[in-house]
């Protein structure tokens, strides 16, 4: 029995011995597995930092874009009340003295002004906002007034009191508007 004990202990040094070999193995092993989750952690991070550098770029480039395409909205909105009373002047002049001699070149004055003044728009983006006949849109038309009405159907505008105008894609000013109701 003495044999059986020299042997086995003999095959357990010897497994001791293989297996302190192979600890350094597993324990490289599972260090570069650790490195290898580490790195494709920061490789994640990485992809996801210059992604969200890509999407400031983008976003500062639009508002760049924006702030160049809507730099005139003030100066815009201002100039409308010289439109509006332009407007005013050429229609409260009568038939008669537009026809008059005297007056003629005053009038024709007035009226290329008003074509300067809405070509100027138009090279801008500024567009009249359409309002006659249409239903009430809150986002482009302000309602001052209802009025009854047999003819429109209820919520149609049917009076405007003052033009509104868009710049570019943007409400510069609303059209107020009267609109009808149920007689």
């Amino acid at each position: 029995m003495h044999e059986d004990d020299t042997t086995q202990q003999a095959d357990m040094q010897e497994l001791r011995e293989e297996t302190a070999e192979a600890a350094p193995e597993v324990a490289e092993h599972d260090r570069l597995r650790e490195l290898e989750d580490k790195l494709a952690a920061t490789r994640q991070e990485v992809l996801y930092a210059q992604a969200e550098t890509q999407n400031v770029r983008r976003r500062l480039e639009k508002d760049a874009q924006d702030a160049r395409t809507y730099a005139a909205t003030g100066f815009a909105r201002d100039i409308l009340s010289v439109a509006d009373n332009l407007t005013r002047a050429l229609d409260a002049i009568p038939t008669e003295l537009r026809e008059d001699d005297k007056f003629k070149g005053l009038v024709t004055g007035l009226d290329a002004t008003g074509r300067e003044l809405a070509a100027v728009f138009e090279r801008n983006g500024i567009k009249k906002i359409s309002a006659l006949g249409e239903k009430l849109d809150p986002n482009r038309h302000q309602a001052m007034i209802e009025m009854p009405s047999a003819d429109a159907e209820p919520g149609t505008i049917i009076q405007e009191l003052q033009a509104g105008y868009m710049i570019k894609e943007r409400l510069l000013r609303p059209a107020l508007v009267g609109v009808a109701k149920a007689g």
